[in-house]
This record gives C-alpha cells, structure tokens and sequence, in this order.
C-alpha cells in the first residue's frame, strides 16, 4: 500500500499529475497555438496536446508501477509523438528525472526536487539554452528554486511557490529578444511576446499542483 505524507507524492498521484496534464492541454490548446504563431511555427498547442493525449492512453497500463517507469513512460512518448523541440525537450526532463525514481513508488520533497533538477539540467543540455534566452527555461529554472525545501515546509506550499515563481520567470520572457529556436529567426521582433514553452511549462507545474491538492 502506499504511503504519502504532506511532504512527498505518491506513484498514484504522479499519475493523476499526467491525466490533469492531458486534461490542461487540452483546454489550452488553442492558447499555447495563440502564442506560438506570433514567434513560431503555430503547433506548440497542437504538439502538447497530442502528446499528453498519447500519455493519457497508457496510464492504465502504469497503475502499480513505480515513479521511474512512469516518468520513463511519458518521457518516451511525448519523444515519439509530439513534434519539433518541445518533445525532446519535455521528454528529457522526464527521461533524465527517472534515473532518480527507479523503483520508488513514492518521492520525498527533497527526491522529487533532485528528480527535477537532473530533468531540468538535461533539458538545457539538449536545448543548449539558459536563463534569459525566451525559452522555457525562463520559468522552469525559478520554479525549481523554490521548490527547494525550507525549514517547516510542506510539499503544497513548495509547489505553490513553484508554480508562483514559473509565472513570473514565464512573464518575464515577453521583453526578451529570443536567441534560441524558430523564435530567434525574428530577432528584434520575437520581444513583447510570451514564450510558449514558458508558457505550457507553466501548465505542467499548475497540473502537478492540482494532482498534490486532490491526489485521488
């Protein structure tokens, strides 16, 4: 049987975290589409939502699996299914904070901040990008900051800051001048718009959230 505490999640949880991602990509996906043709190529939306559709299909299949293959699952279908650099990307994270959840079925703050933060180093290795390049990064590297533990905390308000500090690192990408993917094509002109994978990073985090406030 599993255990959770208010400081750790359960592999059920991380499950419900995936069907929420689904659920909010579906709902956004006119929204992150709605970005993405004003600096991209007009398929982030699309490219989120096909591949959290594809997750959703195999979470009845991961129910009694451990966090590791749960992550490993999702990294590899969003590789598989969803297109242009977000896939990759996404799928790195997970991919990489897997290797922290082998065999565990429950992560404590502290394992699931390490878990995150191998996935965050991959996918800047893969993107070759960093803070202030209008990338998701921009709200992914402040919402892991604070998720760190503080003395008295609890995994709730860890993620509430979390997911508060990825909005502002999401919004402070629209002055930014991109110079990282088809946004940097624009130059000049790619400022005054929001990044679009801040933005749906932003989802990501917001659906994890939802999943530790009502992990039925």
């Amino acid at each position: 049987m599993e255990t959770m505490t208010a400081n750790s999640i359960s592999a059920t949880t991380a499950l419900h975290w995936f069907q929420n991602c689904a659920e909010t990509y579906r709902q956004h996906k006119d929204e992150l589409t709605e970005l993405d043709a004003a600096i991209g190529d007009a398929d982030h939306g699309a490219n989120m939502n096909r591949g959290f559709n594809a997750v959703e299909g195999k979470l009845a299949d991961l129910k009694d699996k451990d966090i590791g293959t749960i992550f490993k699952t999702v990294a590899m279908t969003l590789i598989s299914t969803v297109g242009g650099a977000s896939g990759p990307l996404y799928g790195t994270f997970f991919l990489q904070a897997a290797s922290h959840a082998i065999g565990k079925t429950a992560l404590t703050q502290e394992e699931l901040g390490t878990a995150f933060s191998a996935g965050l180093q991959g996918l800047m290795n893969r993107g070759k990008a960093s803070v202030s390049e209008k990338t998701m990064v921009d709200a992914l590297v402040p919402a892991l900051e604070a998720l760190k533990t503080i003395e008295h905390d609890s995994l709730p308000a860890a993620l509430e800051r979390a997911v508060a500090a990825a909005k502002k690192g999401a919004d402070s990408t629209v002055p930014l001048v991109a110079t990282k993917g088809r946004a940097s094509y624009l130059g000049d002109r790619s400022a005054g718009h929001l990044d679009p994978g801040a933005a749906s990073s932003v989802l990501l985090l917001e659906a994890l959230q939802q999943a530790v406030h009502s992990p039925a």
